[in-house]
């Protein structure tokens, strides 16, 4: 058997994990990313990175600032991204994850990983793709 695919079914065998509790959680973990401008906002944010709302804004053409200030709301609350407030004036926000923020960075890489190899699939409906 493939290496690749002997690991891929291993990380699915968790002990005591039904598949409804295991759905009922990635259905929640899903929420947490739910939103247009949100991966966006994470991968921007991965690797230790701090940015300012601006720097963000000016990062993500076509998001609003309130609709990216609500996702950060989001983010916040579900623990993923710290906010801070430097006094100054104007004051000075930065927006960095927190230790499970960055947790999400290899799950998130896994799956951009899975959606590359994915895509390059042929389906039934375009037999003539390839890798």
């Amino acid at each position: 058997m493939d290496e690749s695919v002997s690991r891929r079914e291993h990380k699915s065998v968790y002990p005591g994990i039904t598949p409804q509790i295991a759905a009922a959680g990635v259905q929640a973990a899903l929420k947490v990313i739910d939103g247009r401008w949100k991966l966006t906002i994470l991968f921007e944010l991965f690797g230790g990175r701090t940015r300012r709302f601006s720097e963000l804004e000016r990062a993500i053409p076509g998001v609003s600032q309130k609709v990216l200030a609500g996702q950060l709301r989001d983010l916040e609350r579900d623990g993923v991204v710290r906010r801070v407030v430097h006094p100054a004036v104007p004051p000075k926000v930065e927006y960095s994850l927190t230790p499970g923020g960055e947790e999400m960075c290899p799950a998130l890489d896994e799956l951009l990983y899975w959606a590359q190899r994915w895509k390059a699939q042929p389906t039934a409906a375009d037999p003539q793709r390839a890798d």
